[in-house]
């Protein structure tokens, strides 16, 4: 039996309230409407661009609602929060704004330039602990030490209140809009989101869906949802680290419970191959956590009827890690193709496999040649070869070319790390 009282859901006057303050610090991010996803599913569908909102991501707008809200006294203690990146930098940017000093724990190994973007709003940066957990145990550690206030990530109603923001913001955008998608992590923007569109949507005396999407090695939700009660999973690693909570918020659960129509999942492909549409056909960097919405779009884990505005949330992607999911999302998507030919040990055996490959209208990208291996017989040799293809189809042509040229080529699956 839960000791803790019922959540108290915000009202549209304490959404409207928190617009008017989060208006000091936050930009109003613009609606764009998508040709190739509204092309591809028969419906309208836009991209609400929080990856443009200042430190690239909408968390400012949760910060600094809960912050100013805090007395004279509790903000001449200092703050204090955990994050892996973008928390962090709503945290010290509302914090700069507020003259209130900010100490933010990052796991090491955070991303360097996420670590800089929270240096350079003034925060002081402690790195501590391998994972976010061990990073959030010493944050709450030193807030007791130092008697500061901890500013969770998004199990407060004030955080809540100012993610939800973003909703009041479409229903202005887009009046027509029938579906809202969202990311859900630990449920902060999107118990916001799906709160404040139930209530304008009553008001107006219409339905307005909303979905939440969760990556697929980290979806605490489903579980809970089906419990009717906080679920504790075992996360596995997953390209969206922005949205890794392995247990829902008690707060953000209770209202996203009450409120929202649907929670569906992603894989890691899906969601690479969303994070390269949104870079080639929208022009819009993304990070991975930031992209699920337009992954159960792609995917069809999510078919809206009318409509659609999915939440872009952040684009704080490292360049690496964005250089690696390219890759990945180019595989998922058929058009880099990786193959293994086994052929024998013997002169022009190289020539033979290339000039099937041009046959078929393929660009080779890249060759490994070896004759070293367990699997390998003594008088064969294998090639890796990666390849530029067009899509599906190219790809099967480009197969059959290989194996009406006497070859037996095998496909390496792409794979995430």
């Amino acid at each position: 039996m839960s000791t803790h009282a019922p959540v108290v859901a915000p009202t549209l006057q304490d959404f409207e309230a928190a617009r008017q303050t989060v208006a000091d610090v936050a930009i109003v991010t613009p609606v764009l409407h998508n040709h190739f996803l509204s092309t591809e599913l028969g419906v309208d569908v836009y991209l609400k661009a929080e990856n443009l909102q200042r430190t690239g991501a909408y968390k400012v707008r949760g910060a600094y609602n809960r912050m100013t809200k805090l007395t004279s006294d509790e903000r001449a203690r200092g703050v204090v929060a955990a994050s892996a990146g973008n928390h962090a930098q709503g945290v010290a940017l509302a914090a700069a704004k507020l003259g209130i000093k900010a100490t933010i724990f990052m796991p090491n190994g955070a991303s360097l330039p996420k670590v800089n973007a929270t240096r350079g709003y003034g925060a002081e940066v402690v790195l501590t602990g391998s994972n976010f957990a061990e990073a959030l145990k010493a944050a709450q550690e030193y807030t007791k030490e130092s008697n500061s206030v901890f500013i969770a990530p998004f199990d407060n109603i004030d955080i809540i209140t100012g993610q939800g923001t973003v909703a009041m913001e479409i229903l202005e955008q887009v009046p027509d809009v029938q579906n809202i998608i969202v990311a859900i992590g630990g449920g902060g923007l999107a118990a916001g989101v799906a709160v404040a569109t139930k209530l304008e949507a009553a008001r107006q005396g219409r339905k307005i869906k909303v979905y939440g999407v969760q990556s697929e090695h980290a979806a605490a939700y489903p579980p809970s949802l089906k419990a009717g009660k906080l679920v504790e999973i075992h996360t596995t690693p997953t390209i969206a680290d922005g949205i890794a909570v392995s247990k829902p918020g008690r707060v953000p659960f209770e209202l996203i419970q009450a409120n929202i129509d649907k929670v569906v999942t992603v894989s890691e492909n899906e969601i690479a191959k969303a994070l390269l549409m949104l870079l080639e056909r929208a022009k819009q960097v993304v990070e991975p956590a930031g992209a699920v919405p337009v992954a159960a779009l792609l995917s069809g884990a999510i078919k809206p009827k009318g409509t659609t505005v999915a939440i872009v949330s952040g684009g704080n992607i490292d360049p690496l890690l964005m250089q690696k999911v390219i890759q990945h999302g180019l595989a998922a998507s058929e058009r880099y193709t990786n193959i293994s030919v086994m052929l024998p040990d013997r002169p022009g055996q190289l020539v033979r496999t290339a000039e099937a490959i041009a046959a078929a209208g393929g660009n080779v990208v890249e060759v490994v040649h070896t004759r070293h291996g367990n699997a390998l017989q003594i008088s064969a040799v294998e090639l890796n070869i990666s390849v530029e293809t067009g899509g599906h189809e190219h790809r099967v042509r480009l197969m059959k070319a290989l194996k009406d040229a006497g070859l037996n080529p095998k496909l390496n699956e792409p794979r995430v790390d």
